[in-house]
Parts: C-alpha cells; sequence; structure tokens
C-alpha cells in the first residue's frame, strides 16, 4: 500500500517501544489507529490516552470495524508475536497489506531522507541525540526512536516542514535490510542474535549488506575499527569516527566536577567547547556520531552546541534515579558485553574511588550461552555484582543454562551473590550501598521506582 491510500493501520503487539512509535505517527496523520498487546503498561496505557484503541486478548470482535477493511488497513505486527497468534493469521488470510514494523520504516526512507543508526549498541542514544541535535536547530527533523526521549518524553518526533526522518535500524531478524537510508552510522558490530543469525560471520554480513542499502549521494558514517568489509553503492562518502581518531573525533577531553567538555573535530568544520548535557563518559563517542549527521545535513556549529548542551538522555539508558553525595542509582538497558563493559568503564572513570554495585538480570538464555565468559569478564571491572535469574523474553529454557555461568566466571576479589529478582527490593533495603546500576534489557527495570523510594526513604545507609 502507499501512505496515500492508508486510511486505518492496526498493530499486533502496540506495545513495544518501536511499534508505539509508527503508531504516534500514523495517529499524526489521522489515521484510525488501533491495537492489541499482551499485557497492559505505561506505555499503553499512555497510547489510549492519545485516542488509540488498545486490547489485551486475542479477540478479532475487539478489533475496531474501521480496521477491518482489507483495502484500506495496513496491518503492522512485530516478529515477537508468535505466528499462530488468531488475529495476526486471520489478517493474513484475509487479503490485508500485513507487514514487519521495519517494512514500514522502510517505507518512510523511500518518502523522506532517512538518516538511519544502526550497530550493535549505542544506537538508540545516538539516533535520540541526533534528532534532539535537529529536531532544536532550523532544520528539524522527525524521528522514530528505540527508546523515550527525557527531553520530549516520547519515542517520536514529528515535523510538519522538515523531510528528515531519523530512524533506528533494529539488526534483530534482520529487519534493518527493508531501510533504504539516506545517510547511516553503524556504531558497533559486535555479534549478537545468534539465536537469529547462527554464526558471527552471517552477522556481519548483515551488517555489510545494510551498508549496500544506502543511497547514491548519501553518506556511511563508520566505527572506526570494526570487523564488518563494507560494500557502500557508488556515490556514497564513507566517514570514520571514533573518541580519539578518524574524520570525527574528539580533542582537549575534560572530565571533571561531573562535567565533560571537549572539541569536535570534522572535515566540514572544527567546533570548539562542546558540552555533554548528559555527563557520561560513554557519550563522547556517541556524541560525535550524532553531530557528524547532523552537521552532514546542515545543523550549524552553535546549533551543534546548543544540540549537545541540552540533550537530557533516554529513558534506561545510564538513567540517573539518585545522584547526591552519597549514593548514586541508575539503569543502564546494558544487555550485551560490550555495552555492559562500556557502562562499566563509563562508572569507573566517573566514580573512580567509589564502590560501584552492579545488579544484573541477564537477557534470553541463548545470549548467555554464548557469552557468559565475556558478561563476567566485564563486569568484573566492578566491585559487586548481584545476579538476578536469566529474562527469557521470547525464549524457552536451556538446559544447563543459568546465571550460575556468569557468577562462576567472575573475577577472583569481586563480591558476589545471587538472588531471586523477586527478592532486589529487600537486598536494596538491607545492605550498605554506595553507587549502584541496575543493568539489563528485562523487567528488573520496573522496580526502579520502588528502589528509589526505597533508598531516600528506609535505607538507613543511604545518606
Amino acid at each position: 500500500m502507499e501512505l496515500n491510500d492508508i486510511k486505518s493501520v492496526y498493530f499486533v503487539g502496540v506495545g513495544g517501544i518501536g511499534m508505539s512509535a509508527i503508531a504516534r505517527y500514523f495517529l499524526k496523520q489521522g489515521k484510525v489507529v488501533g491495537g492489541y498487546d499482551k499485557t497492559p503498561s505505561a506505555l499503553t496505557r499512555q497510547l489510549e490516552k492519545e485516542g488509540i484503541a488498545i486490547h489485551y486478548e486475542e479477540n478479532l470482535d475487539l478489533v475496531p470495524s474501521e480496521c477491518k477493511d482489507n483495502q484500506s488497513t495496513l496491518v503492522v505486527y512485530t516478529p515477537a508475536v508468535p505466528k499462530e497468534h488468531e488475529e495476526l493469521v486471520y489478517f493474513q488470510q484475509n487479503g490485508f497489506d500485513v507487514e514487519k514494523r521495519a517494512q514500514v520504516l522502510g517505507m518512510l526512507t523511500r518518502s523522506h531522507k532517512g538518516l538511519c543508526f544502526s550497530g550493535t549498541h549505542g544506537k538508540t542514544t545516538t539516533s535520540t541525540m541526533c534528532a534532539h541535535i535537529m529536531h532544536q536547530s532550523s532544520i528539524d527533523c522527525n524521528a522514530f526512536l528505540g527508546g523515550i526521549s527525557k527531553n520530549y518524553g516520547t519515542n517520536y518526533i514529528l515535523s510538519e516542514k522538515s523531510d528528515y526522518v531519523v530512524i533506528e535500524a533494529d539488526e534483530f531478524d534482520r529487519s534493518f535490510h527493508w531501510l533504504r537510508p539516506w545517510m547511516s552510522v553503524i556504531t558497533s558490530t559486535d555479534p549478537d542474535h545468534l539465536d537469529i543469525y547462527g554464526t558471527k560471520e552471517a552477522y556481519l554480513e548483515s551488517f555489510a549488506h545494510y551498508s549496500e542499502l544506502v543511497q547514491p549521494g548519501g553518506a556511511l558514517i563508520v566505527h572506526k575499527g570494526l570487523e564488518v568489509n563494507i560494500r557502500p553503492q557508488e556515490g556514497v562518502t564513507v566517514y570514520e569516527y571514533s573518541r580519539d581518531e578518524g574524520d570525527f573525533h574528539a580533542e582537549n577531553i575534560k572530565i571533571e566536577n561531573g562535567e565533560i567538555t571537549f572539541d569536535f573535530i570534522s572535515p566540514i568544520e572544527n567546533v570548539c567547547g562542546i558540552s555533554l548535557g548528559q555527563p557520561i563518559p560513554i557519550n563522547i563517542v556517541n556524541g560525535i556520531a550524532a553531530m557528524a549527521m547532523a552537521q552532514l545535513n546542515g545543523c550549524t556549529a552553535a546549533e551543534l552546541r546548543e544540540g549537545m548542551k541540552t540533550y537530557g538522555g533516554v529513558d534506561r539508558r545510564f538513567d540517573f534515579k539518585i545522584r547526591t553525595k552519597n549514593l548514586v542509582l541508575l539503569s543502564d538497558y546494558a544487555h550485551h558485553p560490550k555495552e555492559i563493559l562500556a557502562s562499566a568503564q563509563s562508572l569507573r572513570e566517573l566514580y573512580k574511588d567509589r564502590k560501584i554495585t552492579a545488579i544484573f538480570q541477564p537477557h534470553l538464555y541463548t545470549r548467555t550461552r554464548d557469552f557468559y565468559k565475556d558478561f563476567a569478564d566485564a563486569l568484573s571491572i566492578l566491585d559487586k555484582v548481584v545476579l538476578t535469574e536469566i529474562y527469557p523474553a521470547r525464549e524457552l529454557p536451556i538446559p544447563g543454562v543459568t546465571s550460575r555461568l556468569i557468577y562462576d566466571n567472575l573475577a577472583e576479589g569481586v563480591e558476589k551473590v545471587m538472588i531471586k529478582k523477586d527478592d532486589v527490593l529487600d537486598y536494596i533495603k538491607n545492605n550498605p550501598l554506595d553507587v549502584v546500576v541496575v543493568l539489563g534489557a528485562g523487567d528488573l527495570d520496573n522496580q526502579m521506582d520502588d528502589m528509589t523510594k526505597i533508598l531516600t526513604s528506609s535505607n538507613p545507609f543511604a545518606f
């Protein structure tokens, strides 16, 4: 279907962070929007308030009547929904245009200038940072983000004047192969999702193929030193970036008194005196990629400075809940060993003389099986590790694969403990804590508000 032919859109799995952004886009376009999700959440409740009809059981009678015309209804589904889902099967068997979220994003990159951010990790923060820089500039942009921007309280930005659309390009299930970027960043290619790809080589090949999809006349901005052999089309300009070297990099980095400043070195125009609104060391390299993309698409030096200074971060990405002299509590979505390592290194750089405790909920049995030694190595940078049981998400248990694999491989000297997820709040309440980071992509983050309340009230060690 073409965008102009669509009158209603139905989402099977509307509560996902990426799906909800597209649902909001179509709602803003004046379409009738409805959807199903397995369980209510703060996000689905907000979508309902905005005017999207959502239900929580497989029941065709609950699908809005406007979404039952196969000539004018687009159906969007997430691969996380089982193939035998009653509603999905109905739409597939009755002549509806049924597409994955990634296919819809691909449609948008063919009708707009897609600025896409791909990579094993870093893509949510970097794309959100770029979207903020551009949205507050004279250029502006639309954006479909993989996290809730703290600047806007949403994962979606709408512009009535800009032809640019910032998109997080997800490699899971090879979804990013549907995109046709005008320009793209590749942040990292550390193997992940091996339950989908099977081998490291297949994972790297998916990024090589993705690099071929950037449109001639556009640009590819690649982190220096990646293993992947990119294959850009003729007419695509390739740039390299990193924290310390490459076409785009930082110089004169200063990290002191809770502030981070640096100079942005660029083949277009150097910009001195960049100040990070979210002063975290990992955001230096994230900011370089975001500014490179924004600068290549017309943002001025003053706009880059202002955008970086006012960037507020993303929910669950190095997300501080408490930040006082005697106590720090933050949540970080990190769920891959390299993400854990980056988070741990940033914390070490920020809190050199503090005792850092990680509460980690591993995500997926397959990821734990494939990377348990790497997880242990990354976590061993910290002083204490509290492990909960694995969050299964879409997977069934694998015999012999538990958090114990990580626990047993932690370095000598690291304090360690294993507890049930349901016991985390009691642990928080009854143990002395200094700097605490809650890590993982599971549901432990749902307890962050309770952790914050405990640590600011009843915990005698908090202050």
